[in-house]
């Protein structure tokens, strides 16, 4: 199966390579992303790799580098506080991260500073993924949530080096689109998870479910969900201009429709107008999830009859505009500092069949979330939240409507639910100490091993030079 997997990918190689140029031309992305995306990194990589090898006299560790790959933008901001542990517990290890996404690499340029190095995740055919691992040498790699490339694993592998999926899960849909071709690919995907040093579950139900899928059972450990670490994110410099000019044209309320998705808009919409009715100063922000949607979602807006500003087009040493109805958040970083100015959320990506996305960016500023009931990559979290009476899930606009005016008439309701939802971001914290630990002993085996392998070798040839001298 794997020779199989290797020659589809490599034909891919060929077939999709003027595709990432192109696509990576039109959004915009630097020179050298696809170079990165068939693994021919810059000189620096190896120039950090190199230095921290000198120094490796220094870190009772070791001095290897820690490779972290985050997917896209929800990946990113979990890996934000196991990027600032690593640093504390390996100060002279140089950190690079990777991601897919061309929003994921600007966010990670924005938020993981720390970083030594970020760039594209090499395409998963064998030759790219080589020069990669060649040129970084980790001595772990870190993948963020459970994004599975054979190819990879089994180059990390023989490499001898560990790989681990830190805050993995496995959702529902994933899991039940795996069970209908378990008979073709159950064998295949048994193989490749086995591949993987450890997986750092982020519930009970995730670990079952790697387990079924393959995963060997004393390599699957629970230590929770580090997005309960985020830490609330600074207002910035826009989120600061758009309080004082909500105060100064005595804006209210504001609601925060953010992780918009396809499909979504006009029920946003529809809930706006709802509150609208009753108070005509109200402001909707609307943060489309993917940058493909910026101008969709302002083109809806505007048909819908409503005044529409767009926050690239903003000049913050002028007001915003009297008459603006619905400002479209077309920017990548900058929406969970937002949902602080908010009298109301909806957190998208739950109306329509997407799976849902992070409520806690509210919940950190005691915001109950709204939400649609397609929730499956948040399950567990959306359980907690609703049996705790600190969110709401809604069908469509209509009830979407209903609920924003609720919470805006019912201060001491809007209230109890805010604090409740703050509890519940707080109580769960700690899965970044819990995986921390783990990574710590995970590279302590790893180089014990090592230095146990070049010992052994260096006995080897110095029993070979005793022979034949004799």
């Amino acid at each position: 199966m794997y020779f199989l997997y290797r020659i589809i990918t490599a034909v891919g190689m060929l077939v999709l390579a003027p595709y990432f140029a192109l696509r990576g031309w039109r959004r915009g992305e630097h020179s050298g992303a696809l170079r990165e995306r068939l693994g021919i990194l810059p000189t620096s990589f190896a120039a950090d790799t190199s230095s921290a090898a000198v120094g490796r006299a220094g870190d009772a560790l070791g001095g290897g580098a820690i490779w972290i790959h985050a997917v896209s933008v929800g990946e990113v901001l979990a890996a934000k506080p196991l990027v600032e542990g690593l640093n504390r517990e390996f100060p002279g290890r140089p950190i690079f991260v990777s991601t897919t996404t061309e929003t994921g690499q600007r966010l990670a340029r924005e938020r993981l500073q720390s970083a030594n190095e970020i760039f594209y995740f090499p395409l998963d055919w064998v030759v790219p993924v080589r020069r990669a691992l060649r040129t970084i040498r980790p001595a772990l790699v870190i993948v963020m949530e459970t994004e599975i490339w054979p190819n990879f694993l089994r180059e990390a592998r023989r490499s001898g080096i560990p790989v681990i999926f830190a805050n993995a899960r496995i959702s529902e849909r994933s899991f039940s689109r795996f069970e209908r071709w378990r008979f073709l690919l159950g064998v295949f995907f048994e193989r490749t998870l086995q591949d993987a040093e450890l997986f750092l579950a982020q519930s009970e139900a995730d670990a079952k479910r790697l387990v079924s899928m393959g995963a060997l059972e004393d390599r699957v450990e629970i230590t929770g969900n580090l997005k309960y670490d985020v830490e609330p994110v600074d207002i910035g410099r826009f989120g600061a201009w758009l309080e004082t000019q909500t105060r100064q044209q005595e804006r209210w309320p504001v609601l925060v429709a953010g992780s918009v998705v396809e499909g979504e808009e006009q029920a946003v919409l529809a809930g706006y107008d709802a509150v609208q009715r009753q108070w005509r100063r109200t402001l909707l922000i609307l943060a489309p999830r993917k940058p493909d949607r910026f101008m969709a979602a302002g083109e809806i807006i505007a048909e819908g009859g409503w005044n529409t500003a767009r926050r690239s087009q903003l000049n913050l040493s002028k007001p915003l505009g009297e008459n603006t109805d619905v400002l479209v958040l077309d920017s990548i970083g900058e929406l969970a500092g937002l949902y602080s100015l908010a009298d109301a959320v909806f957190v998208g990506g739950s109306l329509v069949r997407a799976g849902g996305h992070n409520i806690l960016e509210p919940a950190c500023f005691s915001r109950p979330p709204v939400f649609g009931a397609s929730m499956e990559n948040f399950r567990e979290m959306a359980d907690q939240f609703l049996d705790a009476h600190a969110g709401v899930q809604v069908a469509n606009g209509e009830q979407l409507g209903k609920v924003w005016v609720q919470l805006i008439e019912d201060n001491a309701m809007r209230e109890r639910m805010g604090k409740a939802a703050r509890e519940i971001s707080e109580r769960n914290r700690g899965a970044t100490a819990r995986s921390l630990k783990r990574i710590v002993e995970v590279i302590a085996q790893s180089e014990c091993r090592s230095r146990g392998a070049a010992a052994n070798g260096v006995n080897a040839a110095e029993g070979n030079k005793k022979g034949s001298a004799a």
